[in-house]
């Protein structure tokens, strides 16, 4: 039997792909009237293809379980999520002001602070603040850069709002995942790229490397670049290894590099020392240098940070970036970007409580069994709370922990997530998503990738969508539709069921070259 797409309930959540059972939307037109042509073991073997196309292409992350460092492959989901050139190209100007806004924002904080003279944003906020160094006062990186590589995700509510949930400014993950991604569907469904207008993503690393070299110290000669790793043991080492390899730069950890007396970083090699211009780094802050961070850490390189501070080698992204990295700074990068660059934001962030102000925290311990609450600098979904789904243990727990440290803590409604339709168990079932589009910032020109990472919550009515806690992922299609939009209204009747009846009707339209990803 065919897919029957008029049995596939959306359950009042804004489907990525459906207006209404059977109903798509444009950007997935195309996809949705292959896949009704598919039957349920024609899909079950797609799915297979995909597993076995992953652990080929050895495609694996690691979950830290019980003190055990456990690599699994990549969980992928293979019914692509689409949207229309058009709205991404919105979205892409909203993270490109944003970005821009945020660079401005860590330069001035790490200089004359005058967004906190003109009380647009608390100074209070810094002086707890677990990302601001005061180690990089009066540092000015390379064409003002601080965040040159930022990962924002992306979610949409019940009416179809696109809002923007939180900024990754450390040292953001998962961009090779999004590359794969496409690698996989394309392998899996290689006749839908010769039928649709979907965009490319595979440039990513030429536009990473092009954005490393700008920071070079040395402008004019060829950078020695390279990417400095903890380890085989980081839950990112494929992702590290996947870009050294693809931008054929060095992958190194900080045993390979020192800092000679002339504050200048370099490489060990089997011909002798190597200067470096540009370090991407991988490694926390506090494990960048052990002359000023952590004494004890065996991951950086002693004097790194004395080499940066005196402009003899670039750091990516820059120590203290972090500083933007924060849930309750979060909540003031509207006002950023009017302060900054005089405009509104593109796109909205999450209305947000911010538990230092009494007013909010009132609020917030009145509602903790109807809002999220996050710890301001956690990641990974790791630290926070979604009240309707806590116990009332947790909920006076996190009450606790809001009176005893009001500054770490914030709150935003419980969004209903957008669905996608997702191969589970066998049957295609709706699954929350986000998405983490990846932007590059080299002080001239804001690069976002043509779409990003959409994550998946795998199990069902779950919204947690990070791949250490059960999530897995989907490729991102942004599709350039022809002319005006179409409702397309899927026949769900087999071709044994009916020869003559096509699987999609719809209004003509012009035809024109496909170009594929």
């Amino acid at each position: 039997m065919a897919i029957d797409w008029h049995q596939y309930r959306c359950k009042g959540y804004f489907d990525e792909l459906f207006e209404a059972p059977g109903i798509a939307r444009p950007a997935a037109r195309t996809l949705v009237e292959h896949l009704a042509q598919m039957s349920a073991s024609e899909l079950s073997e797609r799915r297979i293809a995909a597993e076995l196309a992953i652990k080929i292409m050895g495609v694996t992350f690691t979950v830290y379980s019980e003190g055990r460092n456990v690599d699994r492959s990549w969980p992928f989901d293979i019914i692509p999520r689409t949207i229309g050139r058009a709205e991404w190209e919105r979205t892409e100007r909203g993270l490109q002001q944003r970005a821009t806004a945020l660079n401005h924002f860590i330069q001035d904080i790490y200089g004359p602070q005058k967004i906190v003279r003109d009380k647009v944003f608390p100074g209070s906020l810094l002086k707890e603040s677990a990302n601001f160094r005061k180690q990089c006062i009066g540092m000015k990186p390379r064409n003002g850069v601080w965040a040159h590589i930022c990962g924002s995700d992306l979610v949409r509510d019940g009416d179809g709002t696109l809002y923007v949930l939180e900024d990754n400014l450390r040292v953001p993950s998962g961009v090779s995942y999004m590359v794969e991604n496409r690698l996989v569907t394309k392998r899996v469904f290689p006749e839908l790229f010769q039928n649709s207008t979907i965009l490319p993503v595979d440039d990513y690393p030429a536009q990473l490397y092009d954005m490393l070299a700008a920071m070079s110290p040395r402008p004019g000669n060829r950078p020695s670049i390279v990417l400095l790793t903890p380890g085989i043991f980081n839950s990112a080492y494929f992702e590290h290894s996947w870009l050294a390899q693809q931008m054929g730069i060095e992958l190194v950890q900080g045993s390979d590099l020192f800092v000679g007396d002339d504050d200048i970083v370099y490489m060990r090699t089997i011909y002798g020392p190597k200067r470096v211009d540009v370090i991407y780094r991988r490694i926390d802050d506090l494990f960048l240098d052990p002359e000023v961070f952590h004494k004890d850490s065996i991951l950086g390189v002693a004097g790194l940070m004395r080499a940066w501070l005196k402009n003899k080698v670039a750091l990516v992204n820059a120590p203290g970036a972090g500083v933007a990295d924060d849930k309750v700074v979060y909540a003031f990068v509207p006002e950023m970007i009017r302060y900054y660059l005089g405009e509104d934001a593109i796109l909205p962030n999450v209305p947000s409580y911010l538990c230092m102000r009494k007013r909010d925290r009132d609020h917030v311990l009145a509602n903790l069994d109807k809002l999220v609450v996050k710890p301001a600098n956690e990641s990974g979904g790791y630290g926070m709370m979604i009240g309707p789904r806590a116990s009332k243990k947790e909920r006076e727990k996190f009450a606790d922990l809001i009176q005893a440290n009001p500054r770490n803590y914030m709150a935003q409604p419980t969004l209903s997530l957008s669905t996608a339709p997702t191969l589970a168990d066998g049957a295609i079932e709706p699954r929350h998503l986000d998405l983490r589009p990846f932007i590059l910032s080299r002080g001239d020109s804001v690069y976002v990738t043509t779409g990003g990472l959409t994550r998946v919550a795998m199990t069902k009515g779950s919204l947690v969508v990070n791949s250490s806690q059960g999530g897995g992922a989907k490729d991102t299609w942004i599709v350039d539709l022809d002319g005006e939009p179409e409702v397309l209204t899927v026949n769900t009747q087999s071709q044994a069921q009916s020869q003559t009846a096509p699987a999609v009707a719809k209004t003509p339209r012009s035809a024109r070259k496909r170009r594929a990803a």
